[in-house]
């Protein structure tokens, strides 16, 4: 019966909109306007979130080919906004109402204009079939649903009752997954094929998007950590998806005879393109840190991963069982050992010292051991804790010599702030990946990287006369 009820409040609230893609009637809660009103303020908070990426050329650059898209679209009379966002995260998405946004981050690892027309159109086929406004119309009626029969049955109100419209809520929501972005790379598809391009370079991206994912594995054997399984576009696809084939296959009776693949026009468009962190969090250079903000520099052990997080400087050991972590504190109290103290128990071990004029201390206990080190009225932590007792004794040297390396910031390392970016290059006779990577910013990882940025993973080599991207 309490069933019954929720399912008849909801129906009594439910909102049908013909779909844009299908024609037929769709369970939404928001008209066309109030779709773009808030895709509109949710556009506001992302670009709270992420900057926008400086380069107007890029910017007009990837907005030219999101309009050519949007024509061939189902809703081609939305005002579609397309934005390079200025992130190295791996990554693109769209909002109800025509934002769609790619990052930096996946536009480094995409080698032609087809390739990225392939993002965008996704992306596009999310907003003409109205996948978000249809994904909050749901949990909106399952919330409206749970307070309207909370009237009529008051037990409702008990966990039982607040399980049971979790449940509600997540079968509404259960389809926005898979079958959602099988629509997406249909749509987008024949978005493609519509606007002269091979609507299988979704397949092409997805490959970029997997070896990613294999790359990931490998570096996550050496730090003994899960792999990180890529959450965004795409994510639902297995390896060899055999339904996405089948999906952009419909599209191919649809494409031109000689399709436009804008390899050399993408190349000239990401020439410059910043790789990997910018410099408003610092840069890496072969596990030296330096923040010209900040206006300090340490250097991380040789053999460690280093990952520079927005919120924090990370560095794990070649076996994972060790992480050293840099934070910092923007209004410490006290004198640096009497912060150490205060952080890891008054009876740790507690040294005062000096780093060129720097007061600082280091801490020691058998899992946890560091030091922190006041800098221009900010305090600098650097912990380093191990997964099991004693782990941290073999890498003892290495985390107090990273302590003792913090120093304010040179003239001669000032230099070296500045990003890291995407340089287009001819490949000559004798090139190899393993040749370009020598010496490289990217570090141990780079010939991987490499080989990555140009669709040549894990095992490809650049052939003379190539086009091709190395990192500088």
């Amino acid at each position: 019966m309490r069933l019954l009820i929720i399912g008849l409040a909801l129906s009594l609230l439910a909102g049908c909109a013909q779909n844009p893609v299908t024609g037929q009637n769709d369970f939404v809660m928001m008209s066309e306007n109030q779709e773009i009103a808030v895709g509109r303020q949710a556009d506001e908070q992302v670009k709270k979130q992420y900057q926008v990426f400086e380069s107007r050329a890029l910017q007009d650059y990837v907005n030219r080919v999101g309009q050519r898209l949007a024509k061939q679209s189902h809703r081609p009379g939305l005002n579609y906004r397309f934005t390079v966002l200025d992130t190295p995260e791996i990554n693109a998405f769209a909002l109800p109402g025509g934002y769609v946004y790619v990052t930096r981050g996946i536009m480094a690892y995409l080698n032609s204009e087809a390739e990225l027309a392939a993002v965008v159109g996704h992306e596009i086929g999310h907003v003409t079939a109205r996948h978000g406004v249809r994904q909050q119309s749901a949990a909106q009626a399952a919330n409206i649903g749970l307070t309207i029969a909370s009237i009529f049955v008051p037990q409702i109100n008990t966990n039982l009752g607040q399980n049971l419209a979790n449940i509600m809520g997540g079968a509404l929501l259960s389809g926005y997954g898979r079958e959602q972005e099988l629509e997406a790379d249909r749509l987008g598809a024949q978005y493609l094929a519509r606007a002269d391009y091979d609507p299988q370079a979704i397949i092409s991206v997805l490959r970029v998007l997997k070896n990613q994912e294999l790359k990931d594995i490998e570096l996550a054997k050496q730090e003994g950590r899960e792999p990180r399984r890529y959450s965004g576009l795409f994510a639902t696809h297995p390896d060899n998806d055999t339904r996405l084939k089948e999906v952009v296959g419909e599209a191919d009776k649809l494409a031109p005879a000689k399709p436009f693949e804008g390899r050399s026009e993408y190349l000239a468009a990401t020439d410059g393109l910043v790789f990997n962190d910018n410099t408003e969090q610092g840069v890496v250079r072969n596990n030296r840190f330096y923040h010209g903000e900040l206006g300090i520099a340490l250097q991380l052990p040789e053999t460690w991963q280093v990952h520079n997080l927005p919120d924090a400087l990370v560095a794990v050991s070649p076996g994972g069982e060790a992480m050293l972590q840099m934070k910092m504190d923007p209004n410490p109290r006290g004198t640096p050992v009497e912060y150490a103290r205060r952080m890891v128990g008054s009876n740790t071990n507690v040294q005062r010292i000096d780093l060129d004029g720097l007061s600082a201390a280091t801490f020691e206990l058998p899992n946890v051991m560091g030091g922190v080190i006041y800098h221009n009225k900010y305090a600098y932590i650097l912990q380093a804790q191990a997964k099991a007792s004693g782990g941290l004794n073999a890498h003892r040297n290495d985390i107090f010599n990273t302590v003792r390396s913090f120093h304010a910031l040179t003239a001669e390392e000032r230099k070296l702030v500045r990003p890291l970016s995407i340089r287009i290059i001819t490949a000559r006779q004798g090139d190899t990946y393993a040749r370009l990577a020598h010496n490289s910013p990217l570090g141990k990882s780079a010939e991987s990287y490499l080989r990555l940025i140009n669709a040549q993973y894990p095992g490809g080599e650049p052939q003379a006369g190539q086009r091709i991207k190395i990192v500088e």
